[in-house]
């Protein structure tokens, strides 16, 4: 097992990718640590996400709060404009809970223990940390170490079945030197060598010692079971502007999807579209609808739009945004979407 570590070590030590967030290999043996910051905030963003995707938002927010504690300190509706687009907004308030936890006890934990008891740290991020931040020989795994252990050892049963056959093998592999080092370098492995379709195994240090490879599967891994159909959901979007180009907007409710965001007024989204409007006035349908998927449904927007006149009554959960403040930008994607649609609507320059 040593000698695998070391050739995949070997093989990172040429190939690493280089990342915003990351140390060159062998940084560690020099003394230099990757900032657990930097390691904590990528690790979040990565969730459900693309390294493309995240790379933009990771910059932005280093410059934007360099520190945890810049983070700590920030407004709620900052952090979740910067945040708008990444999706899972859950993330984000968690994100923020656990800076002012950081912050107010001076650092991160070194421990995959200590972390564990952050807010929105679970095993794979805590692992993850602890190994590239602190050197602890954790065992990380995610999505492109499954791949790798399961077409390594030639893993027949599919996922999410498999997953601790899969941890167990990637425990046996997790070297006491350099864990850092490797666990990102299996995770990179995944990435750029062993990918989910024809994987270069032809390059692959750990080639001849492949089970996949010798039984001729190793695209077919890992095999997982097939999903359930998503359902689909529908609600209605209330898009109003009132006289003085002040948008109607409400605050989300901290919990569930889209916790804490701002967004147009609506109901529940459910089976059927049925929302009274927020505030009385001639609602017009544009004949559109805006659309989007979640992790578990696909989302139908009906979309409403009105001009509002002033003085009215301001909803519950609802605010009059200035037009000099409102940036559809750091809308959640699915109100932008709303937005993109209804601005037509409206005849004046936005």
């Amino acid at each position: 097992m040593r000698e695998r570590a070391e050739e995949l070590l070997q093989w990172y030590d040429a190939h690493a990718r280089d990342l915003p967030w990351r140390v060159p290999p062998r940084a560690g043996v020099q003394g230099v640590r990757a900032d657990p910051y930097a390691v904590w905030l990528s690790e979040v963003m990565l969730q459900q996400t693309t390294v493309a995707a995240v790379k933009g938002y990771f910059t932005r927010f280093m410059e934007r709060w360099p520190r945890v504690e810049a983070l700590a300190g920030a407004r709620d509706e900052d952090v979740m404009g910067e945040w708008a687009g990444l999706g899972y907004y859950a993330r984000a308030r968690n994100l923020l809970k656990c800076a002012r936890v950081v912050a107010a006890r001076g650092g991160f934990p070194d421990t995959r223990e200590g972390l564990m008891e952050l807010p929105g740290i679970g095993p794979y991020t805590s692992a993850a940390i602890a190994a590239i931040a602190f050197d602890r020989a954790e065992v990380v795994v995610d999505g492109n170490v499954e791949r790798v252990m399961a077409r390594l050892y030639a893993v027949l049963e599919p996922l999410p079945a498999s997953k601790q056959v899969l941890i167990d093998h990637a425990a046996r592999l997790t070297p006491q030197e350099r864990p850092g080092d490797y666990a990102q370098a299996v995770m990179d492995l995944g990435a750029t060598v062993c990918t989910p379709k024809s994987p270069a195994c032809g390059i692959c240090p750990w080639m001849r010692h492949c089970d996949g490879r010798t039984a001729g599967i190793a695209p077919e891994l890992p095999r997982k079971t097939p999903k359930k159909p998503k359902p689909v959901r529908h609600g209605i979007a209330y898009v109003g502007r009132r006289a003085d180009g002040a948008w109607l907007l409400e605050r989300r409710p901290d919990k569930g999807l889209l916790g804490g965001m701002l967004g147009w007024p609506g109901a529940e989204w459910g089976d059927e579209a049925v929302a009274a409007p927020p505030v009385a006035a001639v609602w017009h349908d544009i004949g559109a609808e805006a659309r989007h998927t979640f992790t578990h449904f696909h989302l139908r927007l009906s979309v409403m739009v009105a001009e509002l006149p002033m003085g009215g009554e301001v909803p519950k959960q609802a605010l009059f945004l200035p037009k000099t403040e409102f940036q559809p930008s750091d809308l959640p994607t699915v109100m932008r979407k709303v937005f993109d649609l209804a601005r037509g609507a409206f005849e004046d320059s936005l």
